[in-house]
């Protein structure tokens, strides 16, 4: 059953190929807008730099979030601190060290090395924590770190291609989480046509959803969608379809 406690992530854009995928900053707030008008409570985003490379570099994090801010005032914004983009931690670490516009939030995927101290950076400089959980050993790691206390919420993420193991391995790691005593808000998301069912079974959980290019070019009939507005318009009837 849907509540006004379940809502809606639109995941912009990050490494995902597709035509109307953003990455410029002008880009990043002409979706947001459109996102955040078919229903979209919050965005997540890939800064790039001017050579089309994902980047954490200062500069042009703080140019994403000025041009999203600009387009949605108050809209939550958060941004990657993903391994993929700079592997090294200590360099990851400095890189974020040197923002100087900070999101609302950011994703640490917990399996990543050096995530818990990057964490205590991040909180510390009073950037909300959305936990990735992109595996059951991510879960356990999440659960015996005692960090979930000082996290705005955890997200599950089950990257499997195929819909009925992305959905088993959502349940694990939700039922590892209470296990572990862990009450945080949920947000919930697959990847590819599998992401529509890990939404569906997460809506009827009670649980928040997210959806956008990052996660899914396809609709949930398979169909390759147009742009990050029509994924988010389809979470959206989900949401409806649920009540």
């Amino acid at each position: 059953m849907a509540t006004d406690a379940i809502w809606l992530q639109a995941a912009l854009n990050g490494n995902r190929e597709h035509p109307a995928a953003p990455r410029a900053p002008d880009k990043l707030a002409r979706d947001t807008l459109a996102v955040v008008n078919a229903g979209a409570k919050s965005v997540h985003l890939y800064p790039y730099d001017a050579s089309g490379r994902e980047t954490l570099e200062a500069k042009h994090c703080a140019a994403a979030l000025r041009a999203v801010r600009s387009a949605c005032p108050g809209i939550p914004v958060s941004l990657t601190t993903s391994a993929g983009i700079e592997p090294d931690p200590k360099k990851r670490k400095e890189l974020i060290a040197a923002w100087t516009e900070f999101p609302d939030l950011v994703t640490a995927n917990m399996g990543e090395d050096g995530i818990l101290e990057l964490c205590e950076l991040l909180i510390e400089r009073g950037i909300g924590i959305e936990a990735g959980l992109l595996s059951l050993h991510d879960a356990r790691i999440f659960v015996e770190s005692g960090i979930a206390s000082r996290c705005v919420r955890a997200m599950v993420e089950p990257l499997n291609s195929d819909p009925d193991e992305a959905v088993a391995l959502a349940a694990e790691i939700e039922q590892t989480l209470a296990e572990g005593g862990i009450r945080l808000e949920q947000v919930h998301h697959g990847d590819g046509i599998a992401s529509w069912s890990v939404n569906r079974r997460a809506i009827a959980r009670g649980h928040s959803i997210r959806t956008g290019l990052e996660d899914t070019p396809v609709l949930p009939d398979g169909r390759i969608a147009s742009g990050n507005a029509e994924l988010v318009a389809a979470a959206v009837l989900l949401l409806e379809q649920a009540v």
